[in-house]
Protein backbone atom coordinates (compact mmCIF):
# COMPACT_ATOMS: atom_id res chain seq x y z
CA UNK A 1 0.00 0.00 0.00
CA UNK A 2 1.43 3.37 -1.28
CA UNK A 3 1.44 6.29 1.68
CA UNK A 4 -0.28 9.20 1.52
CA UNK A 5 -0.70 12.03 3.99
CA UNK A 6 -1.77 14.94 2.05
CA UNK A 7 -4.69 15.49 -0.56
CA UNK A 8 -7.05 18.22 -1.83
CA UNK A 9 -10.35 16.99 -2.05
CA UNK A 10 -13.86 18.42 -3.38
CA UNK A 11 -16.95 18.13 -1.12
CA UNK A 12 -20.67 19.00 -2.30
CA UNK A 13 -23.81 18.53 -0.25
CA UNK A 14 -26.77 17.16 -1.94
CA UNK A 15 -29.37 19.38 -3.49
CA UNK A 16 -32.89 19.40 -1.76
CA UNK A 17 -35.68 17.70 -3.26
CA UNK A 18 -38.08 20.61 -5.29
CA UNK A 19 -42.43 20.92 -3.74
CA UNK A 20 -44.73 19.88 -6.22
CA UNK A 21 -47.76 21.43 -7.52
CA UNK A 22 -50.70 19.02 -7.91
CA UNK A 23 -54.24 18.97 -6.92
CA UNK A 24 -56.95 16.67 -6.03
CA UNK A 25 -58.82 15.34 -8.31
CA UNK A 26 -60.90 12.43 -7.80
CA UNK A 27 -64.57 10.71 -9.20
CA UNK A 28 -67.37 11.77 -7.07
CA UNK A 29 -65.03 13.66 -4.61
CA UNK A 30 -67.05 17.24 -4.92
CA UNK A 31 -63.88 19.38 -3.19
CA UNK A 32 -60.54 18.81 -4.60
CA UNK A 33 -57.72 21.13 -3.33
CA UNK A 34 -53.79 21.67 -3.78
CA UNK A 35 -52.19 18.09 -2.64
CA UNK A 36 -48.57 18.76 -3.38
CA UNK A 37 -46.00 17.04 -1.22
CA UNK A 38 -42.90 18.42 0.22
CA UNK A 39 -39.36 17.58 -1.50
CA UNK A 40 -36.49 16.16 0.52
CA UNK A 41 -33.39 17.02 2.48
CA UNK A 42 -30.04 16.77 0.38
CA UNK A 43 -27.47 14.64 1.98
CA UNK A 44 -24.78 16.22 4.29
CA UNK A 45 -21.10 15.24 3.70
CA UNK A 46 -20.02 13.60 6.92
CA UNK A 47 -15.98 13.25 7.61
CA UNK A 48 -15.35 9.50 10.32
CA UNK A 49 -11.49 9.16 11.77
CA UNK A 50 -11.80 5.05 11.71
CA UNK A 51 -9.31 2.29 12.81
CA UNK A 52 -7.21 0.62 10.63
CA UNK A 53 -6.32 3.15 8.01
CA UNK A 54 -2.50 4.35 7.86
CA UNK A 55 -2.99 6.58 4.83
CA UNK A 56 -4.81 8.43 2.53
CA UNK A 57 -4.29 7.03 -0.62
CA UNK A 58 -8.11 6.23 -1.43
CA UNK A 59 -8.14 10.01 -2.15
CA UNK A 60 -5.70 10.29 -4.43
CA UNK A 61 -8.10 8.41 -6.99
CA UNK A 62 -11.46 9.57 -5.74
CA UNK A 63 -11.43 13.37 -5.23
CA UNK A 64 -14.98 14.34 -5.55
CA UNK A 65 -17.48 13.89 -3.20
CA UNK A 66 -20.99 14.56 -3.19
CA UNK A 67 -24.31 13.94 -1.10
CA UNK A 68 -27.29 12.64 -2.76
CA UNK A 69 -30.27 15.41 -4.03
CA UNK A 70 -33.32 14.53 -1.96
CA UNK A 71 -36.12 13.32 -3.80
CA UNK A 72 -39.10 15.98 -5.72
CA UNK A 73 -42.56 16.03 -3.88
CA UNK A 74 -45.46 14.25 -5.34
CA UNK A 75 -49.43 14.74 -5.77
CA UNK A 76 -51.25 13.52 -3.07
CA UNK A 77 -49.11 14.62 -0.26
CA UNK A 78 -46.05 12.52 -0.94
CA UNK A 79 -43.08 14.27 0.41
CA UNK A 80 -39.66 12.90 -1.53
CA UNK A 81 -37.47 10.88 0.88
CA UNK A 82 -33.72 12.90 2.22
CA UNK A 83 -30.92 11.82 -0.31
CA UNK A 84 -28.18 10.12 1.37
CA UNK A 85 -25.26 11.40 3.17
CA UNK A 86 -21.60 10.75 1.94
CA UNK A 87 -19.53 9.54 4.80
CA UNK A 88 -15.55 10.22 4.61
CA UNK A 89 -13.76 7.76 6.19
CA UNK A 90 -9.99 8.91 7.47
CA UNK A 91 -7.23 7.28 9.42
CA UNK A 92 -7.07 8.78 12.80
CA UNK A 93 -4.97 12.02 13.07
CA UNK A 94 -6.02 13.76 9.89
CA UNK A 95 -7.07 17.26 9.82
CA UNK A 96 -8.82 18.96 7.56
CA UNK A 97 -7.99 22.31 6.14
CA UNK A 98 -9.72 24.89 4.10
CA UNK A 99 -8.52 25.99 0.54
CA UNK A 100 -5.96 27.98 2.34
CA UNK A 101 -4.02 25.34 3.94
CA UNK A 102 -3.98 27.21 6.67
CA UNK A 103 -7.33 27.40 8.22
CA UNK A 104 -7.84 24.11 10.63
CA UNK A 105 -11.24 23.27 10.17
CA UNK A 106 -11.39 19.89 12.44
CA UNK A 107 -8.72 17.82 13.95
CA UNK A 108 -9.69 14.02 13.99
CA UNK A 109 -7.55 12.77 16.66
CA UNK A 110 -9.71 10.05 17.90
CA UNK A 111 -11.12 6.62 16.96
CA UNK A 112 -15.00 6.94 15.87
CA UNK A 113 -15.13 10.58 15.90
CA UNK A 114 -17.43 12.02 13.47
CA UNK A 115 -18.21 15.73 12.20
CA UNK A 116 -20.28 16.74 9.87
CA UNK A 117 -18.40 19.28 7.34
CA UNK A 118 -21.04 20.55 5.05
CA UNK A 119 -25.26 20.66 5.20
CA UNK A 120 -27.73 19.68 2.37
CA UNK A 121 -30.00 21.64 0.73
CA UNK A 122 -33.25 21.55 2.47
CA UNK A 123 -36.08 20.30 0.42
CA UNK A 124 -38.89 22.81 -0.66
CA UNK A 125 -42.50 23.23 0.21
CA UNK A 126 -45.29 21.52 -1.91
CA UNK A 127 -48.32 24.05 -2.71
CA UNK A 128 -50.01 22.74 -0.16
CA UNK A 129 -48.00 24.43 2.11
CA UNK A 130 -49.10 27.84 1.16
CA UNK A 131 -53.10 27.09 0.87
CA UNK A 132 -54.99 29.36 3.01
CA UNK A 133 -58.40 30.92 3.26
CA UNK A 134 -57.49 33.74 0.44
CA UNK A 135 -55.59 31.22 -1.77
CA UNK A 136 -57.19 28.13 -1.62
CA UNK A 137 -55.63 26.38 -4.52
CA UNK A 138 -51.81 28.24 -4.99
CA UNK A 139 -50.43 26.95 -7.89
CA UNK A 140 -46.61 27.26 -7.26
CA UNK A 141 -44.19 25.36 -5.14
CA UNK A 142 -40.55 26.07 -3.39
CA UNK A 143 -37.71 24.41 -5.99
CA UNK A 144 -35.09 22.85 -3.25
CA UNK A 145 -32.06 25.13 -1.68
CA UNK A 146 -28.51 23.72 -3.22
CA UNK A 147 -26.28 22.19 -1.04
CA UNK A 148 -22.88 23.60 0.72
CA UNK A 149 -19.69 22.94 -1.66
CA UNK A 150 -15.98 23.65 -0.50
CA UNK A 151 -12.69 22.38 -1.78
CA UNK A 152 -10.47 21.23 1.47
CA UNK A 153 -7.69 20.09 2.36
CA UNK A 154 -6.57 16.52 4.12
CA UNK A 155 -3.32 16.30 6.05
CA UNK A 156 -2.44 13.16 8.01
CA UNK A 157 -0.40 13.35 11.29
CA UNK A 158 0.34 9.82 12.36
CA UNK A 159 -0.90 9.47 15.79
CA UNK A 160 2.37 7.95 17.79
CA UNK A 161 3.70 8.09 21.37
CA UNK A 162 7.53 8.00 20.68
CA UNK A 163 9.29 9.70 17.64
CA UNK A 164 12.84 8.79 16.07
CA UNK A 165 14.95 11.18 14.59
CA UNK A 166 18.10 11.55 13.07
CA UNK A 167 19.99 12.03 9.95
CA UNK A 168 19.91 9.28 7.17
CA UNK A 169 21.69 5.87 8.05
CA UNK A 170 21.60 6.28 11.36
CA UNK A 171 20.18 3.07 11.95
CA UNK A 172 16.23 4.42 12.93
CA UNK A 173 14.51 1.71 10.92
CA UNK A 174 17.03 -0.94 12.02
CA UNK A 175 16.32 0.36 15.83
CA UNK A 176 12.63 -0.10 14.86
CA UNK A 177 12.55 -3.43 13.87
CA UNK A 178 14.19 -4.46 17.14
CA UNK A 179 11.77 -2.46 19.30
CA UNK A 180 8.34 -3.31 17.54
CA UNK A 181 7.41 -5.92 15.43
CA UNK A 182 7.59 -3.58 12.28
CA UNK A 183 9.31 -5.16 8.97
CA UNK A 184 10.83 -1.18 7.78
CA UNK A 185 13.03 -1.48 4.57
CA UNK A 186 16.67 -2.15 5.51
CA UNK A 187 19.90 -1.20 3.45
CA UNK A 188 22.95 0.33 4.02
CA UNK A 189 22.36 3.37 2.21
CA UNK A 190 20.72 6.62 2.62
CA UNK A 191 17.06 7.85 2.40
CA UNK A 192 16.31 4.25 2.68
CA UNK A 193 13.15 5.10 4.20
CA UNK A 194 11.00 7.04 2.11
CA UNK A 195 7.87 7.05 3.84
CA UNK A 196 7.03 7.33 7.97
CA UNK A 197 7.00 3.93 9.77
CA UNK A 198 4.68 2.96 12.81
CA UNK A 199 5.84 -0.09 15.23
CA UNK A 200 3.89 -1.18 18.73
CA UNK A 201 6.72 -1.68 21.36
CA UNK A 202 5.32 -4.41 23.59
CA UNK A 203 7.14 -4.12 26.92
CA UNK A 204 4.87 -6.43 29.21
CA UNK A 205 1.22 -7.11 29.63
CA UNK A 206 0.45 -3.49 30.46
CA UNK A 207 3.47 -1.28 28.84
CA UNK A 208 2.62 -0.95 25.37
CA UNK A 209 3.57 2.74 23.29
CA UNK A 210 3.30 3.39 19.75
CA UNK A 211 7.08 4.00 18.54
CA UNK A 212 7.32 6.79 14.77
CA UNK A 213 10.46 6.58 12.36
CA UNK A 214 10.56 8.88 10.02
CA UNK A 215 12.72 9.97 6.84
CA UNK A 216 16.06 11.17 8.23
CA UNK A 217 17.03 14.87 8.32
CA UNK A 218 20.21 16.62 6.24
CA UNK A 219 21.05 19.92 6.63
CA UNK A 220 18.80 22.47 4.83
CA UNK A 221 15.66 20.25 5.12
CA UNK A 222 13.86 23.05 6.29
CA UNK A 223 14.24 24.66 2.85
CA UNK A 224 13.62 21.82 1.07
CA UNK A 225 16.78 19.91 0.99
CA UNK A 226 16.06 16.00 0.81
CA UNK A 227 12.99 14.84 1.55
CA UNK A 228 13.03 17.87 3.71
CA UNK A 229 10.70 18.47 6.66
CA UNK A 230 7.60 17.37 4.70
CA UNK A 231 7.30 14.42 7.12
CA UNK A 232 7.88 15.87 10.67
CA UNK A 233 4.45 16.52 11.37
CA UNK A 234 4.16 13.06 12.06
CA UNK A 235 6.28 13.42 14.78
CA UNK A 236 4.09 16.75 15.92
CA UNK A 237 1.65 14.74 18.49
CA UNK A 238 4.72 12.68 20.58
CA UNK A 239 5.27 13.11 23.86
CA UNK A 240 8.95 12.10 23.45
CA UNK A 241 11.96 11.92 20.89
CA UNK A 242 14.56 9.37 20.27
CA UNK A 243 17.34 10.93 18.97
CA UNK A 244 19.46 8.08 17.07
CA UNK A 245 23.12 9.52 15.94
CA UNK A 246 25.59 7.45 14.03
CA UNK A 247 28.11 6.09 16.24
CA UNK A 248 30.01 4.90 13.17
CA UNK A 249 30.33 8.65 11.90
CA UNK A 250 33.25 10.82 12.14
CA UNK A 251 31.58 13.66 13.89
CA UNK A 252 29.14 12.38 16.06
CA UNK A 253 28.82 16.12 17.56
CA UNK A 254 27.49 18.45 14.53
CA UNK A 255 25.23 15.16 13.41
CA UNK A 256 23.61 15.98 16.56
CA UNK A 257 23.60 20.02 15.94
CA UNK A 258 22.24 19.59 12.18
CA UNK A 259 19.16 17.82 13.45
CA UNK A 260 18.53 20.10 15.98
CA UNK A 261 18.47 22.89 13.99
CA UNK A 262 16.21 21.48 11.86
CA UNK A 263 13.77 20.44 14.48
CA UNK A 264 14.03 24.06 15.38
CA UNK A 265 13.35 25.68 12.81
CA UNK A 266 10.20 23.30 11.91
CA UNK A 267 8.71 25.17 14.97
CA UNK A 268 5.38 23.15 16.25
CA UNK A 269 7.48 23.03 19.65
CA UNK A 270 9.38 20.29 17.99
CA UNK A 271 12.40 21.56 19.66
CA UNK A 272 10.83 21.96 23.26
CA UNK A 273 10.04 17.79 23.19
CA UNK A 274 11.82 15.75 25.29
CA UNK A 275 14.65 14.12 23.75
CA UNK A 276 16.90 10.80 24.85
CA UNK A 277 19.91 11.34 23.37
CA UNK A 278 21.49 8.16 21.41
CA UNK A 279 24.63 6.81 20.46
CA UNK A 280 23.01 4.08 17.58
CA UNK A 281 25.95 1.30 15.86
CA UNK A 282 27.92 0.90 19.21
CA UNK A 283 28.70 -2.79 17.93
CA UNK A 284 31.03 -0.95 15.35
CA UNK A 285 32.83 0.46 17.95
CA UNK A 286 35.63 -1.06 20.89
CA UNK A 287 35.51 0.11 24.19
CA UNK A 288 37.67 3.25 23.52
CA UNK A 289 35.70 4.65 20.87
CA UNK A 290 32.59 4.15 22.23
CA UNK A 291 33.67 6.21 25.40
CA UNK A 292 35.48 8.98 22.90
CA UNK A 293 32.34 9.32 20.43
CA UNK A 294 30.34 9.66 23.92
CA UNK A 295 32.01 12.15 25.50
CA UNK A 296 32.22 14.51 22.37
CA UNK A 297 28.16 14.32 21.80
CA UNK A 298 27.77 14.46 25.31
CA UNK A 299 29.93 18.40 25.04
CA UNK A 300 28.00 19.27 22.14
CA UNK A 301 24.37 18.50 23.34
CA UNK A 302 25.06 18.70 26.77
CA UNK A 303 22.58 15.47 27.52
CA UNK A 304 23.54 12.22 29.14
CA UNK A 305 24.14 10.04 26.09
CA UNK A 306 23.15 6.29 25.69
CA UNK A 307 25.07 3.45 23.99
CA UNK A 308 22.69 1.58 21.88
CA UNK A 309 22.91 -1.28 19.12
CA UNK A 310 19.60 -1.35 17.30
CA UNK A 311 21.51 -4.12 15.14
CA UNK A 312 22.44 -6.66 18.19
CA UNK A 313 19.86 -5.29 20.50
CA UNK A 314 22.29 -4.38 22.97
CA UNK A 315 20.63 -2.04 25.72
CA UNK A 316 17.36 -1.68 23.50
CA UNK A 317 15.16 -2.52 25.86
CA UNK A 318 16.58 -0.62 29.10
CA UNK A 319 16.52 2.62 26.20
CA UNK A 320 12.46 1.39 25.49
CA UNK A 321 12.07 1.65 29.23
CA UNK A 322 13.43 4.62 29.64
CA UNK A 323 11.33 5.77 26.46
CA UNK A 324 7.74 4.85 28.46
CA UNK A 325 8.59 6.15 31.60
CA UNK A 326 9.16 9.36 30.25
CA UNK A 327 6.03 9.10 27.88
CA UNK A 328 4.32 8.53 30.57
CA UNK A 329 5.50 11.26 32.73
CA UNK A 330 4.73 13.89 30.11
CA UNK A 331 0.99 12.58 29.02
CA UNK A 332 0.74 13.21 33.10
CA UNK A 333 1.92 16.44 33.13
CA UNK A 334 -0.13 17.30 30.31
CA UNK A 335 -3.18 15.98 31.88
CA UNK A 336 -2.87 17.58 35.36
CA UNK A 337 -2.19 20.90 33.71
CA UNK A 338 -5.57 20.38 31.78
CA UNK A 339 -7.09 19.83 34.67
CA UNK A 340 -5.70 22.31 36.51
CA UNK A 341 -6.70 24.97 34.03
CA UNK A 342 -10.39 23.61 34.21
CA UNK A 343 -10.10 24.24 38.67
CA UNK A 344 -9.21 27.61 37.22
CA UNK A 345 -11.71 28.63 35.34
CA UNK A 346 -14.28 27.51 37.51
CA UNK A 347 -15.68 30.03 40.46
CA UNK A 348 -18.46 29.43 42.94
Amino acid sequence: MKFLDECKIYIRAGNGGGGAVSFRREKYIEYGGPDGGDGGKGGDVWIEAVDGLNTLIDFRYHQHFKGETGVHGMGRNRHGHNGADTVLKVPVGTQVLDEDKETLLVDMDEAGKRVRLLKGGNGGFGNTHFKGPINQAPKFANPGQEGEERWIWLRLKLIADVGLVGLPNAGKSTFLAAASAAKPKIADYPFTTIAPNLGVVDLSTNERFVLADIPGLIEGASEGAGLGVRFLGHIERTAVLIHLVDGAQDHVGEAWRTVRHELETYGEELGEKSEILVLNKIDALDEDERILKAEELAEASGAEVRLVSGFTGENVTELLREAYALYRRRKAEAAGDAGLAEDEGWTP
